[in-house]
């Protein structure tokens, strides 16, 4: 089931304000919905793991653009009633990007809404006309997609030779009384009609085109949706869409996450370095037993002093808040399609709850079973690099092993940061036709409007529409952020920021664990000369995939 443009949040429409974290991606996604490239643009965004589809129109006149499939897919995917659960958006707010979503369905609604009526009284009441009119275009554009260069002018030509056709049966009317007339009507009608959908299409074409220049010139435009606020209690559809963006919300703050093998862990990225520590538990005093002491207490130890990592003995700036939280790891197949987050009593709101964390970290350090991960977590350049490093502690027999991994979701792809364009091409100029000048497009061209009126009244019926134009896949197990991630080492600084992360991290665990164990009356010796070891070969971190094992 479709949630419709019409419905919003209950509070009306959330807008990152200045200073939030997550503008950059947030307003670079959400002004996809916006766009009027061709689909297929958005395949150029995909990545070595997550893969986009558009499917093949059977009838190349319906076939959507890229705003179009992406608001539809979005809206399908992430309100529709009855949907898969979503992977969370570290460093975005996929709410913002719905509501976009929703406010660009919206607008062209109201531009279809128009068509539709343009296509009732200039099309339906002369239907011959309008299907001979339509058929011409479908074969020009199916003659102008190709590679021919020769094809675009045969194209054009068959356009005006027709045109001269239909000039020609006007002077040389076979019929006469009503037949002939409507004939005729038959034949301009759809003209004047064309010339009426133009008009209509480009204001909506410079109203979007506005919405996608101005959030990515980071004016925090707001997502226009009027009927946010229901009116009267008995809107159900109203609170069908509030509820669908609370649980979104509430899935977005979930502490359960995937690892899918090489893919990493969904959301954070894959995984590129790792460190471990692991010796025996010996007695400091052989007359003396070991205090006995479980993970979670060495995990709470790590976790106070992870929250003191933001100080330092210098005022050099440093390491921004971190987030701190305890995650539960479910593991998927690598090629997995679905994800299935954990229910049952000790779940609450997409949230483990304490006591069944504490368990888990406790017993499930072997065999089947989720595992627990204590993460530290950075948001940085405004969204696009997020860090996360990862500390496990098991005990197995007499090894206490402490385990610190780190992973890194890099930028937004680049497609999603371009700014429209205007619409030009190049031609020889008449005199000094070895040069060239630009000559400006229409901002929507003859084709775009038979494009956008064919589709118009079908709007309303989506199956049927994608069905004859096809529609955007999104890459399962989807989740905004990941699916179009590009990797942060191709940026200096961004890298360096990931890499730089990890030593001081390690040391603070590192020292916690130990401190823990000399509590407990454990020999550290072998500890401290590992952590020693390891805190200088962290100096040297290069980035790898840690998940690809060579065997």
């Amino acid at each position: 089931m479709t949630v419709e443009s019409g419905y919003a949040d209950f509070f009306g429409p959330q807008v990152p304000r200045t200073g939030d974290e997550g503008q950059t991606p947030t307003f670079a996604l959400a002004s996809a919905a916006y766009r009027d490239n061709e689909a297929d643009e958005i395949l150029k965004a995909n990545s070595e793991w997550h893969k986009s589809e558009v499917g093949k129109p059977r009838i190349k006149l319906f076939r959507p653009n890229l705003g179009e499939a992406f608001s539809r897919a979005i809206i399908d995917r992430m309100l529709g009633s009855g949907r898969a659960p979503l992977i969370q958006s570290f460093g975005t707010q996929p709410q913002v990007v719905v509501e976009h979503a929703l406010a660009a369905h919206r607008i062209r609604r109201e531009r279809d809404n128009w068509l539709t009526a343009v296509m009732v009284l200039c099309g339906l009441l002369f239907l011959p006309g309008l299907l001979v009119w339509l058929l011409v275009f479908q074969i020009r554009t199916t003659m102008a997609k190709r590679d021919d260069k020769r094809a675009g002018a045969l194209a054009t030509a068959l356009l005006v030779g027709v045109g001269a056709l239909a000039v020609l049966f006007l002077l040389r009317m076979p019929f006469t009384g009503f037949w002939a007339w409507y004939a005729r009507a038959a034949v301009v009608a759809p003209v004047v009609g064309w010339f009426w959908a133009k008009q209509i299409c480009e204001r909506t074409a410079r109203d979007l085109r506005a919405r996608w220049d101005s959030l990515l010139s980071g004016s925090s435009i707001g997502a226009k949706v009027p009927e946010a606020v229901p009116s009267s209690p008995g809107e159900t559809a109203a609170e069908q869409l509030r509820q669908s963006l609370a649980r979104l919300s509430a899935e977005q703050q979930s502490n359960s996450v995937f690892y899918a093998g090489p893919k990493g862990i969904l959301g954070m990225g894959t995984r590129w370095g790792s460190w471990q520590l692991a010796e025996d538990l010996v007695p400091a005093d052989p007359d003396r037993e070991i205090h006995p002491f479980r993970s979670w207490d060495v995990i709470k130890a790590v976790h106070d002093r992870l929250r003191m990592l933001e100080r330092g003995p210098l005022n050099t700036g440093g390491f921004p808040k971190p987030t701190i939280r305890h995650w539960i790891v479910t593991p998927i197949g690598e090629n997995a399609t679905a994800v299935s987050r954990p229910e049952g009593t000790d779940v609450e709101a997409y949230q483990v709850k304490q006591h069944a964390v504490q368990e888990i970290c406790n017993k499930q350090q072997f065999g089947a079973g989720d595992r627990h991960y204590l993460g530290v977590q950075w948001t940085l350049w405004d969204g696009q690099l997020v860090i996360t490093m990862l500390i496990t502690v098991t005990v197995l027999h007499e090894t206490l092993r402490i385990e610190v991994t780190g992973h890194a979701l890099g930028p937004v792809h680049s497609l999603f940061t371009t700014k429209p364009a205007a619409k030009e091409k190049e031609v020889q100029k008449s005199i000094k036709f070895w040069e060239t000048r630009k000559v400006k497009l229409p901002l929507v061209d003859s084709d775009e409007v038979v494009r956008l009126a064919a589709r118009a009244p079908l709007t309303n019926y989506p199956p049927l529409l994608y069905w004859l134009g096809g529609k955007l896949s999104l890459p399962e197990p989807f989740g905004l952020r990941h699916a179009w991630a590009d990797k942060p080492w191709r940026h200096r600084f961004m890298a360096d920021d990931a890499l730089r992360a990890a030593t001081p991290v390690l040391r603070v665990v590192h020292a916690a664990a130990i401190k823990v164990l000399e509590e407990n009356g454990v020999d550290t010796t072998k500890f401290g000369s590992r952590s020693s070891s390891l805190s200088t070969a962290v100096q040297d971190a290069t980035p790898s995939k840690a998940d690809l094992y060579d065997a």
